[in-house]
């Protein structure tokens, strides 16, 4: 072990008076202490925290023939390694060799699965891990760090694969359960702590800094980003603060070797509580939905439509029948608002619509053609995706007209099948694509809905607003293409 001693550092200052005559006084200041800064010390929380991280382990079952090798591996592979290798495979005693053409019966054996970590959530027993550490196991086994390094066999009360959140139960009483703190208290540069199992290395304790929060690495979860040493074994384990609460659930590492690289992500506590509530009151986790693919709002868009500054979520696409469809939610909508939240990018959409109660009724703020608008919306519940729909199909081509053409586009009349079938009040078809439509990235069968935030029914008033637009800059045009909406920019030729 290596023993670094810190020591102060003293300063000293002299301040030398200026000469008013030939003489030259000089008078000595007091001596200056420099303000050092030591580092934190760990050893109060690692006592105090301790005793309520646990170690988990996860076991398998998996079928093996009678002698005991994995897979039913057949006695001439057992042969074969007794000739070449010198020794029998495992399990067999040397100098048996089991007898040929005699077939094994298969039995059922348990293997290790995997090792991760946990902490005691309450005094009765209910733990708090990972998600990804007791998917799929047969058996979970957790160890205390107590004197006697106690072991329970856990009930799995429920995992959420898409928070990566689990909670298991060990039968008892008395148990040390940890201090939830609170995430919006925690800040960026502040020391956390991390206690956990990486490698199997029970109660390892590892320390660093906040490097952000509210990182999107997932679609429900804005993750703490710290550079706490975190390698496979401490998913699961707690990620604790100065203060000896639990802030975040050690989860994902970056990594392109498999180790620890500086960059680790938790969990927030906050958002983990929300669904471990739900595993032990029902064993799953229901999430609220609308019924919308959304995009983000980029800055070039968001000024050209007059919304500003890029915020909100852009509404792609709305599913037939959805709680958006029936509250009035249109493609290319921009949701600024969700029951009075702020949208800021589009990742937020999922996260509050998510922590909404099915059946709730909402208030959906969204911009659309220069203007807010508040629709309600009753929040469904979550379901899998639906695949959208293919492009409706072409039709005869027209010549188009010069306000169309000038800015590279031939567009004609939608049918009523195809207004149905893209569900659309109104829009022209685009035949063709030339010039600044083309760089733009629009293409034939497209749909234009809006032109220079004018909304368009027919040809006829899309040559009218296509006429009326300055074409020395960016025009923003709102599009369909299939079930998706999205807002292109066609610039002046240069």
């Amino acid at each position: 072990m290596f023993q670094i001693e810190w020591k102060k550092v003293r300063a000293y200052a002299v301040v030398a008076a200026l000469a008013v005559t030939t003489t030259v006084a000089l008078i000595p200041a007091k001596p200056v202490v420099a303000q050092s800064r030591t580092l934190p010390d760990f050893t109060d929380l690692v006592e105090q925290v301790g005793p309520s991280v646990v170690n988990i382990r996860t076991i398998e079952k998996v079928r093996t023939s009678a002698s005991g090798l994995p897979g039913g591996m057949d006695e001439e592979m057992q042969e074969f390694f007794r000739r070449f290798f010198g020794q029998p495979m495992p399990n067999v005693p040397r100098g048996q060799t089991p007898r040929p053409n005699r077939p094994a019966p298969d039995e059922e054996q348990s293997q290790p699965r995997g090792v991760g970590s946990g902490f005691i959530l309450t005094s009765d027993g209910y733990v708090m891990t990972n998600a990804h550490v007791v998917e799929g196991a047969d058996e979970v086994i957790v160890t205390l760090p107590d004197k006697d390094k106690r072991e329970f066999k856990a009930r799995i009360i429920g995992f959420d694969k898409r928070s990566d959140v689990a909670v298991v139960k060990i039968e008892g009483s008395g148990f040390p359960a940890v201090k939830i703190g609170d995430v919006n208290r925690l800040r960026v540069g502040e020391w956390v702590m991390a206690i956990g199992s990486p490698f199997g290395l029970d109660n390892s304790v590892t320390a660093g800094i906040v490097s952000a929060k509210q990182r999107d690495t997932g679609d429900y979860l804005p993750f703490i980003q710290t550079d706490v040493a975190i390698n496979p074994g401490n998913s699961g384990g707690p990620l604790i603060n100065m203060r000896g609460e639990v802030v975040g659930i050690n989860s994902q590492i970056y990594s392109r070797s498999g180790g620890f690289m500086g960059i680790s992500f938790a969990i927030p506590i906050d958002e983990a509580i929300r669904v471990s509530d739900q595993l032990r009151s029902s064993g799953r986790v229901s999430r609220g939905r609308i019924g919308v693919q959304i995009d983000q709002v980029t800055k070039d868009v968001a000024e050209s439509i007059g919304l500003g500054r890029p915020q909100g979520a852009l509404v792609r696409s709305v599913e037939s029948g959805s709680p958006a469809d029936k509250a009035g939610v249109e493609a290319g909508d921009i949701i600024t608002k969700f029951n009075g939240t702020v949208i800021d990018k589009a990742t937020d959409l999922p996260r509050v619509v998510g922590n909404t109660k099915p059946g709730t009724r909402s208030t959906v703020t969204v911009f659309r053609r220069g203007g807010s608008k508040d629709l309600t919306v009753t929040i469904a519940e979550i379901e899998p995706e639906k695949v959208a729909k293919a492009p409706a199909a072409k039709e005869e081509k027209s010549k188009g007209s010069p306000a169309a053409q000038s800015i590279g586009l031939t567009v004609s009349e939608l049918t009523a099948d195809q207004k149905k079938e893209l569900k659309v009040k109104g829009g022209v078809k685009v035949d063709a694509v030339t010039d600044g439509a083309a760089r733009a990235g629009i293409r034939e069968g497209d749909v234009i809905v809006a032109i220079g935030n004018t909304e368009v029914a027919s040809v006829k008033e899309f040559d009218a607003a296509a006429a009326k637009i300055d074409k020395t800059k960016p025009v923003p045009v709102l599009l369909r293409r299939g079930d998706l909406a999205s807002y292109v920019l066609i610039r002046p030729s240069r």
